[in-house]
């Protein structure tokens, strides 16, 4: 049944959109009941720059007159404008003369729908440069996002919502010659599909009938066609309470499914998070773990190499330590054996000096004693040439010199004496120059001998 009935209005409405809009023909049925006053709804929000205003009407169907929320939609060709259609009273019917799309806006009938389509012609707005410019006094399009915009004033009269053409508290307006001139002309092209699905969809929501809603629909008008729900619906002023609860109620509905698809999509995305963050963190733990035993490696390593240094530091300083205490006790063996040489060669050169002191008294004092052994060498020289020698010491018998034995008390110092005592006799240079004279003579030769060995040696010769 439901069927059937939505089957008859589609064909009502496709014969009412194929009237020709001059001919002001009526429909094969009459329909002899004009359509209600229309709605007094405000209008949405445009929802983008270069759509346009198509204001809401009453269609008829199966079950009599429903209401067509008035939308926003995109013309068919950038510079058309929307002739809205009307119901026009003729040969004792109503007959509805479909929209249309043209370059300028044709005659509707003098029906005031509103925001720009006072009753003839359009002053909601125009085209320049192929860009729509709204007139803000009578459009709503928010003021955020349009720049084409101006504001002109526009009589607005709110007291006339006659909805027909003709016929008994009809409009009377009339078409201009230049309005049935461009209606003969063709340039104009009929309703969007937009349009029509918005049609059919308000066809198919019983509450749109006059009969149900009684001329103030819960739906007056939308920012799109065919969305019947939603931020972008409008409902009627004074549209009756139990709708509105419906609708409110809908709308609760909907807002509650919203915010549970929100609640589980913000429960998703935290548990997306939580396990983001589980994995972040393991990672980060795993790669600090791996640095810390990267870190303890290269302490390890670190400390291993600074051991090696030190051991090669404290060995290199033991090794230079000894080498200077075995320099430095080098040097004091040195010091120590060159103060022993030097204080034994000193105490040598003492004892030395001292021999050569005492023997040197010796020789000065002994030749005094000894003239009287002369006179044994009768066939010396003469008395004059032997007086030269003063120190010759060998007519003084070997036994009265006794000064030779404490020199043997020291036999390091027996080689010093015999040197020393032998070069004594060398300050007198006549006694060599005698000497060939002498060389008979014993006597000289044993007194020439401090050494033990030579008194020895002296002593046997007179034999």
């Amino acid at each position: 049944m439901r069927i059937l009935r939505s089957l008859r209005y589609l064909f009502l409405a496709l014969i009412i959109l194929a009237v020709p809009a001059t001919s002001h023909a009526q429909f094969s049925a009459q329909i002899t009941m004009a359509p209600p006053q229309l709605v007094v709804y405000a209008q949405p929000i445009c929802p983008q720059e270069g759509y346009l205003w198509t204001p809401g009407y009453w269609a008829y169907g199966g079950e009599g007159y429903f209401w067509v929320p008035g939308t926003w939609v995109e013309p068919p060709t950038v510079g058309y404008l929307w002739t809205p259609g009307y119901w026009g009273w003729g040969n004792g019917a109503y007959a509805w003369n479909g929209g249309y799309w043209g370059p300028q806006v044709g005659f509707y009938g003098g029906v005031n729908y509103g925001y720009g389509y006072g009753g003839s012609g359009y002053q909601g707005g125009y085209w320049r440069n192929n860009q729509f410019r709204y007139n803000t006094y009578v459009n709503n399009v928010g003021g955020e996002h349009f720049r084409n915009t101006y504001n002109k004033t526009v009589v607005i009269n709110r007291t006339n919502y006659v909805s027909y053409n003709g016929g008994n508290g009809g409009n009377r307006a009339r078409p201009t010659a230049a309005q049935e001139s461009f209606v003969r002309s063709g340039r104009h092209t009929p309703a969007t599909e937009a349009q029509s699905s918005q049609q059919h969809a308000a066809s198919e929501n019983h509450e749109m009938l006059a009969s149900v809603n009684h001329g103030r629909p819960a739906i007056a008008a939308t920012s799109k066609p065919g969305e019947f729900t939603g931020k972008g619906v409008v409902a009627a002023h004074g549209a009756p309470a139990e709708t509105r609860a419906t609708e409110n109620k809908a709308e609760a509905n909907k807002a509650a499914e919203t915010k549970a698809a929100a609640t589980e999509n913000r429960a998703a995305e935290s548990k997306a998070t939580e396990n983001r963050a589980e994995v972040n963190k393991a990672a980060e733990s795993k790669a600090t773990e791996s640095k810390a035993v990267e870190n303890r490696a290269a302490e390890s390593k670190a400390t291993e190499n600074k051991a090696e240094a030190n051991r090669a530091a404290a060995s290199k300083a033991t090794e230079n330590k000894a080498a200077a205490n075995e320099a430095a006790a080098n040097k004091a063996s040195e010091k120590n054996a060159a103060a022993t040489r030097a204080t034994a060669n000193k105490e040598n050169e003492r004892s030395a000096a001292a021999t050569r002191a005492t023997e040197n008294k010796a020789a000065e004092t002994k030749p005094a004693a000894q003239p009287a052994a002369k006179p044994e060498h009768a066939s010396a020289p003469p008395a004059t040439h032997n007086a030269a020698r003063p120190a010759q010491p060998a007519a003084k018998p070997e036994a009265s010199r006794p000064e030779p034995k404490p020199v043997a008390a020291k036999p390091e110092h027996q080689a010093a004496p015999q040197q020393q005592h032998q070069a004594a006799p060398k300050p007198a240079p006549q006694q060599h120059q005698a000497a060939p004279q002498q060389q008979h003579q014993a006597a000289p030769k044993q007194a020439a001998a401090p050494k033990p060995e030579a008194q020895h040696q002296n002593e046997a010769k007179p034999n």
